[in-house]
C-alpha cells in the first residue's frame, strides 16, 4: 500500500459532556434573576408593629427671670468694697459695702492677704455645694455662667476674709482715715446680687422676642474693690419672693396650658420641681408669650436671667402608630333596626330588596362588615350595596334606602393577610405619630400588624410579605 494513500482517514467527533454542576448553577442563576425581577416589578407593602407607648413632646424652654428689683447707686465716689455675700438676704440698714475715698481699705485687704482664714465645716460645706452645682449644671454653651460661678466663689471668700477687716474699719472712725470711709447700708432687705443688665425696671408687658436674643445680652458684673462714681450702680436688692419666668409660645399651645391654670416645671439648673400659676402675655410685638409665676425658690435663681426649664405635663399613652398609616374611607350608614343576624351562620348583614322574574319582591341576605357604631347607626362597607337600594326591616313593611355616608379615620390591618379597614380614635398627635385609644370596639390592639403606608394599598388587597 502507498504510503501516500490517506483517503481512510477521518476527523474524530468528540462527544459531548454534560457537566452537572454547569446545569444546577444556570438554573439556580435563573431562579435569583426571576426572584429580583419579582421583588422589583412588584409594589412594596411595609407592616408596623402598633405597641404602646407615648409621644415625646419637647417640653425644655430657655425663659427670662423678672423680679422686684431695685438698683442702689452709689452716693459717693471711691473704691468699692462689698462686705454682704451675694445671693444672701441683707436686712435693712444692715452693712452691704463700703465706699472709701482714700483707698486705705484697699490697703488693709491687701495686708490681710498673708493672714490665714480657717473655714468652719459649714464654711467648707457650703463651697463644696456651689463647686457641685456648677459643674452639674455647666454647658459649653454658655461659658459665661463660669464667670457667675467665680464671682460667687470670690463672695463667699469675701465675707470670710472680711469679719476679721470689719473690725479694723471700726478701729479706723474718728481718724483721718476712716473719715474717708462711707459706709452704704441696705435701705431695705432683700437679696444682694453684684451685677445689672438693665431688666431690672421692666414689666411681663414689655416683653417682645429680643428678650431672648443671648447674643445681644449684656451682664454688668460689679467686682469688688473697683472705682465706682457717684451716681453708679454698685448693687441690687430682690425685695420679693415673688417672680416669674417668661418665654414664647405658640397660641394654642400656650391656650392648653393656661387651661390647666398650674404647671409643673423642673428646673434644669438643680433638677428641683416646682408649682407656676399659668398667664398668657400679649408682648409689644403682638408675640404670645407664657408667663408662670412661682412663690419660691427665687434665691436660688436671684443671679440668672436665663433659666432653662421643663414643663412636666400629662403625657397621653395608648397605641402609637404612624401618621403614614391613617386613611379616611367613606361607609354607608344604615340605621340599626335595619342590621340582622344570619340565623344559619351568625353573620351580620341586611335584607336588601329583590325581585322574582314574576316581580314580586323577595328579601336578599347581604353579609356586612360593621366598622363602627354611633347614635344608632351602624358604618358598613360601601363595596357590597349600592346608592338607591331598599333594605327591608324583618316582620315589618318598613323600608330604608342607602344614601347616607360617613368618614371614619383608620388604619389598615393586615393580621390576616390582607388589608382590612380598622377604625382609630386620635387621643393626641405630633408630626409623625398618633396616640390612639386602646382596646375599643372595631379597633387595634396592642402587637397588631397594620400598613406602614396607607395609600400602597387598597381595601382587601392581599398582602405578601
Amino acid at each position: 500500500m502507498s504510503p501516500n494513500n490517506n483517503g481512510n482517514i477521518r476527523a474524530y467527533k468528540k462527544p459531548i459532556n454534560l457537566n452537572i454542576g454547569i446545569i444546577f448553577f444556570t438554573v439556580i442563576l435563573f431562579y435569583i434573576i426571576i426572584c429580583v425581577y419579582m421583588y422589583f416589578s412588584q409594589k412594596q407593602i411595609y407592616g408596623y408593629v402598633v405597641k404602646n407607648g407615648s409621644l415625646s413632646e419637647s417640653n425644655v424652654y430657655e425663659a427670662v427671670a423678672l423680679r422686684d428689683e431695685v438698683v442702689i447707686n452709689s452716693p459717693y465716689s471711691g473704691y468699692i468694697n462689698y462686705f454682704a455675700k451675694e445671693s444672701e438676704r441683707a436686712g435693712a440698714n444692715k452693712l452691704v459695702c463700703t465706699v472709701d475715698e482714700s483707698g486705705q481699705i484697699l490697703d488693709l485687704v491687701n495686708s490681710a492677704e498673708g493672714n490665714e482664714v480657717l473655714l468652719s465645716e459649714n464654711d467648707l460645706s457650703e463651697i463644696r455645694n456651689q463647686v457641685a452645682d456648677f459643674s452639674g449644671s455647666f454647658r459649653k454653651n454658655s461659658f459665661s455662667s463660669a464667670y457667675d460661678f467665680k464671682f460667687n466663689v470670690q463672695g463667699s471668700v469675701l465675707k470670710l476674709s472680711n469679719s476679721n477687716l470689719l473690725n479694723s474699719i471700726s478701729d479706723l472712725y474718728g481718724t483721718s482715715i476712716g473719715s474717708s470711709i462711707n459706709v452704704c447700708n441696705a435701705p431695705r432687705s432683700g437679696i444682694v446680687v453684684y451685677s445689672v443688665d438693665g431688666f431690672e425696671d421692666y414689666s411681663s408687658s414689655d416683653v417682645t422676642k429680643e428678650w431672648f436674643e443671648k447674643e445681644n445680652y449684656e451682664k454688668t458684673q460689679l467686682i469688688n474693690n473697683d472705682i465706682v462714681e457717684k451716681g453708679q450702680p454698685i448693687y441690687k436688692l430682690s425685695t420679693n419672693e415673688n417672680w416669674r419666668l417668661l418665654f414664647p409660645l405658640d397660641s394654642e399651645r400656650a391656650q392648653e396650658l393656661l387651661e390647666e391654670e398650674y404647671v409643673k416645671v423642673k428646673f434644669l439648673k438643680n433638677q428641683n420641681e416646682s408649682w407656676g400659676k399659668v398667664n398668657v402675655i400679649t408682648g409689644l410685638d403682638n408675640e404670645t408669650y407664657i408667663e408662670l409665676t412661682f412663690t419660691n425658690s427665687m434665691i436660688t435663681f436671684v443671679t440668672d436671667r436665663f433659666v432653662d426649664i421643663e414643663l412636666i405635663t400629662d403625657m397621653e399613652t395608648g397605641l402609637k402608630v404612624p401618621n403614614s398609616s391613617i386613611v379616611e374611607k367613606e361607609f354607608f350608614m344604615i340605621p340599626e333596626a335595619f342590621i340582622e343576624k344570619n340565623g344559619s351562620g351568625g353573620e351580620t348583614g341586611v335584607l336588601r330588596e329583590t325581585y322574582n322574574e314574576d316581580g314580586s319582591i323577595i328579601p336578599e341576605f347581604i353579609s356586612v362588615n360593621i366598622y363602627n357604631v354611633e347614635d344608632g347607626e351602624y358604618y358598613v362597607d360601601d363595596s357590597v350595596l349600592r346608592i338607591g337600594d331598599n333594605l327591608l326591616k324583618a316582620d315589618s313593611t318598613e323600608k330604608f334606602t342607602v344614601s347616607k355616608a360617613g368618614t371614619l379615620v383608620g388604619v389598615y390591618n393586615i393580621n390576616k393577610g390582607y388589608a382590612d379597614f380598622k377604625q382609630i380614635q386620635i387621643l393626641n398627635q405630633n408630626e409623625e405619630y398618633s396616640i390612639i385609644k386602646s382596646n375599643t370596639n372595631y379597633g387595634l390592639i396592642a402587637y397588631d400588624h397594620i400598613v406602614l403606608d396607607a395609600s400602597s394599598v387598597s381595601e382587601d388587597e392581599f398582602i405578601y410579605q
